[in-house]
């Protein structure tokens, strides 16, 4: 397992807290951000082109804390090992506790200790790819910072945005986090094997993300009980198929 420590900037999260009126100050501030994204989309860009070159099919996956999307991950990386080449790129803010965990399925896995930043940019995958150079026609998962707002606004070069929600968070989550589930494109309803003890409506939560992201797709599943994976196990076949033959 390699380990690249990298912190993140500011990348204007961190804004002047004085209740100030100066208007100059705040054109700054909005100027800094957009430079940072607009800086960062040029690195999506070279990530993207190295993705399709090798015909990798890049997975940014995306939850909240407590999502269960390492413990997917585990799951997936066990059962489908000796059909697909895997690599891993984790994200944390400081331990190296779910690296440690795909370290143990045996797949090559690269941690990023991102320190108070909140997301991964795509400099830091860039960063990543240059240690890990996986070899052609595989999946590359990038498990992102457990967090719905800032890894939103950045663009890792990935082939498809993975977001992860379970059924302990709510069916009003799509409405609080509306940008995450708009960029999106599958949706992987977890724990559902929690169904009967939680006040969670799936046709609830599916309505309101589909008022936010119509062309949005659902997989249920349970990680813990494997109830569903065959499904997503299915969907990621498809993707590999389809990548290969762009």
């Amino acid at each position: 397992m390699h380990d690249v420590s990298d912190h993140a900037h500011d990348h204007g999260h961190q804004h002047d807290h004085n209740h100030t009126h100066d208007h100059t100050h705040h054109k700054k501030v909005v100027d800094v951000e957009q430079d940072v994204l607009h800086q960062n989309n040029l690195l999506a860009q070279r990530n993207r082109g190295y993705f399709e070159a090798k015909n990798i099919l890049a997975l940014n996956l995306v939850s909240s804390p407590g999502s269960g999307k390492t413990t997917l991950l585990e799951k997936t990386l066990s059962d489908l090992k000796n059909e697909l080449s895997c690599y891993v790129i984790e994200g944390d803010q400081q331990t190296s506790n779910d690296a440690d965990r795909i370290h143990a399925t045996g797949t090559p896995v690269v941690q990023i200790n991102t320190g108070k930043g909140c997301h991964l940019d795509a400099h830091m995958i860039l960063h990543a790819l240059q240690h890990m150079k996986p070899k052609e026609n595989a999946v590359m998962f990038i498990e992102n910072v457990g967090n719905l707002v800032c890894p939103a606004m950045f663009d890792l070069g990935e082939t498809a945005r993975v977001v992860i929600a379970s059924v302990t968070e709510g069916d009003d989550k799509p409405l609080k986090y509306p940008d995450m589930f708009h960029s999106s494109h599958v949706c992987i309803i977890n724990k559902t094997d929690l169904l009967p003890y939680v006040p969670f409506s799936v046709e609830a939560f599916k309505e309101n993300a589909k008022k936010i992201n119509p062309a949005l797709e659902f997989i249920e599943v349970s990680a813990y009980k494997g109830d569903g994976l065959p499904v997503w196990y299915n969907w990621l076949k498809q993707k590999v198929e389809q990548t290969a033959l762009v």
